[in-house]
């Protein structure tokens, strides 16, 4: 632990050292670009000096900064599908400058004028896809359930496992090894439908972020991808209803303005109803009367604009499938319910032009229950994650050929693995005490994008990264004996007692050398641990599927990947390219033992039934996508 406060504290000497270096000939523009018609902030729009085509992309919350010398400049707004913006600039004082981007709009006294460079070939980011949710929304949908997890399964290197899951795998890593994020919080389980459907809704979500290759340094507790998806934050100028209804499901979302430019929320739901349209063809005298399956979800955002230079966000999610079973001639039922909850509070700050602070506390919580009755007897298994997480982020932009993120994350993690109670009557089984794991899981991070030529940009990163399995812990530690009569040995660690722990390091390079203005080389290499595990006893992603964290027995998986790419960019950045290689090493890799059943946790530990072992891959993905234009898509192969 000392260490990580070493590194916390080294990373806050050397963004002092960074901002002492801030030239008193330069001034900064910095500020926002939104939406005109929602005034939603827009991820990625391009910001450049239209002299040197030099600039800088917004951020998640449409932030950007440049700095220049003194001088005067145009400086240009644009984004795909919106109208571009040039305005004129003096700069010869540090300004803050607004600007709202439209389909359409008129402008007056502004040229309209095209983006400069693609963003496929000018960023150092290898297997990086930003989706658009409006043009996911124009896709064929499954039973008219528009699905973002389907669609990000149509870029190469990313597969299901089989037809209709929407569990999935990149380049040759497990369900397990994904991180996903809805508004920063985590995600376990993003499946309803048994993995016919995701959970996201897409009339509520604003951002899909897909990164399959090198992840930069902050992210981290994954080996194989991130896929982070942002909630729209609520129109703030005027109000709008909008639904549908599909084959199985109907879906309402409403959004507007609480205080029409400064606050706004959106609130969405969907519910299935297989259950109310087969209940009239089941005769309630019928064997199988009662039984069923429906799910439903709820997502709701608010914000509000405290200041020029602070803004709140509080957003959530709920939801839950609930499948039932009655065997009324048998005396038989079963009631299968599982879920997420989620909840996000986020403050974005402005300490200045250059540096920008977003703090973030989330919850999450997954739960799978199994119920089972049968006359007199009930049977029960459950299990589950909690978290309470906080993490803070600085960026820094302290001139053209830079940009500096830091950063610290704190989670708390509550496991309880497969537990069963059972009765009879008023008899009670002992099934053994309800098992929970409990751990800590904390990192910091430096990363620095910078340009060191005008052809050739790095992107430099190093993680730290600590974990911590700690009591209240019931460790069962078997002994060496063929029949198993010797009962195992037993020790018991008290509340807060330290069971095992791991402090990691973990580097993260890619960098892109320009050939020309439509094409450029890329490499990457990184390295991640991965704290976090989930066992299956079966070779499909389903709700019985337990999390579990790394302990002095299950170590944490280790991941190293080396990838080079090709990307070209023709008809001015109409139709991007790509062709990318990598090769993947895993090791600490997670898996029960064979003929383990879930009962065997009873009265002993789960790590107890597991093995390990290590992997590889490696691969070839082309793709190509064509940007603008009455057709749009891409193609990929893999």
């Amino acid at each position: 632990m000392q260490s990580t406060l070493r590194f916390i504290a080294g990373l806050t000497f050397l963004v002092g050292i960074v901002l002492q270096g801030r030239s008193q000939e330069s001034f900064t523009i910095s500020g926002y670009v939104n939406d005109s018609q929602t005034g939603e902030s827009i991820l990625g729009a391009n910001v450049y000096v239209k002299s040197t085509g030099k600039g800088a992309p917004t951020n998640l919350y449409g932030f950007y900064s440049i700095t220049l010398p003194k001088g005067d400049y145009a400086i240009v707004y644009s984004f795909i599908g919106y109208d571009s913006i040039e305005k004129p600039i003096a700069l010869y004082e540090n300004q803050s400058i607004t600007v709202e981007l439209g389909a359409g709009s008129i402008l007056t006294d502004e040229a309209v004028v095209e983006a400069a460079g693609g963003e496929n070939v000018e960023s150092t980011q290898m297997g990086r896809e930003v989706l658009e949710v409006e043009k996911i929304k124009t896709l064929p949908a499954f039973l008219g359930e528009v699905d973002i997890m389907k669609t990000i399964q149509f870029l190469p290197g990313i597969q299901t496992a089989t037809e209709g899951s929407s569990g999935f795998y990149v380049r040759g890593g497990g369900p397990d090894q994904n991180l996903i994020l809805l508004d920063n919080a985590v995600v376990y389980n993003a499946s309803h439908l048994f993995g016919f459907f995701s959970i996201f809704n897409a009339d509520a979500v604003k951002n899909v972020e897909v990164i399959k290759g090198g992840m930069p340094a902050n992210y981290g507790g994954r080996l194989a991808s991130v896929l982070d998806i942002s909630l729209k934050e609520g129109n703030s100028k005027k109000y709008q209803v909008e639904g549908g209804i599909g084959l199985i499901s109907s879906r309402f979302a409403a959004q507007g303005p609480l205080l029409k430019d400064k606050s706004s929320f959106i609130i969405s739901g969907r519910r299935t109803y297989i259950d109310v349209l087969t209940k009239p063809f089941i005769n309630p005298e019928s064997n199988f009367a009662g039984s069923g399956y429906f799910f439903y979800d709820i997502n709701a955002k608010v914000n509000y604009k405290i200041s020029d230079k602070d803004k709140i966000f509080l957003s959530g999610y709920f939801g839950r499938d609930v499948f039932t079973f009655n065997s009324n001639s048998a005396g038989f039922s079963t009631e299968i319910p599982w879920g997420n909850a989620t909840a996000s509070a986020r403050w974005n700050h402005l300490f200045s032009e250059k540096l920008f602070m977003n703090t973030i506390v989330t919850f999450s919580d997954y739960k799978f229950e199994f119920k089972a009755e049968q006359e007199e007897f009930e049977f029960k298994l459950f299990s589950g994650i909690k978290d309470w997480a906080a993490k803070t982020q600085l960026a820094f932009y302290p001139n053209l050929r830079h940009r500096v993120l830091a950063g610290i994350d704190y989670t708390y993690h509550q496991f309880t693995p497969s537990s069963v109670s059972a009765s009879s009557g008023e008899t009670q089984f002992d099934t053994g005490e309800i098992i929970r794991l409990f751990s800590h899981e904390s990192a910091a991070y430096l990363l620095d994008e910078w340009d060191i030529t005008e052809k050739i940009r790095v992107n430099a990163g190093l993680r730290a990264s600590y974990f911590a399995h700690v009591g209240p812990y019931t460790k069962f530690i078997p002994n060496d004996n063929i029949s198993g009569a010797v009962p195992p040995t037993v020790v018991e660690f008290a509340k807060g007692d330290l069971i095992g722990d791991y402090f990691k390091v973990e580097p993260r390079i890619s960098m892109r050398w320009t050939v020309d203005r439509n094409s450029s080389f890329k490499a990457g290499f990184t390295q991640n641990y991965q704290y976090l595990h989930l066992t299956s006893l079966s070779a499909t992603s389903l709700p019985t599927d337990v999390w579990i964290p790394s302990t002095d027995v299950v170590k944490p998986q280790f991941g190293t990947q080396y990838s080079v790419g090709y990307f070209r960019n023709f008809f001015d950045d109409v139709l991007e390219t790509s062709v990318e290689t990598y090769y993947k090493e895993m090791d600490n890799l997670v898996e029960y033992k064979e003929g383990t059943l879930p009962e065997d946790n009873v009265n002993d530990n789960i790590d107890n039934h597991l093995t390990f072992g290590k992997g590889y891959s490696y691969g070839l993905e082309l793709f190509v996508k064509k940007r603008k234009g009455d057709l749009t898509g891409w193609v990929g192969y893999t």
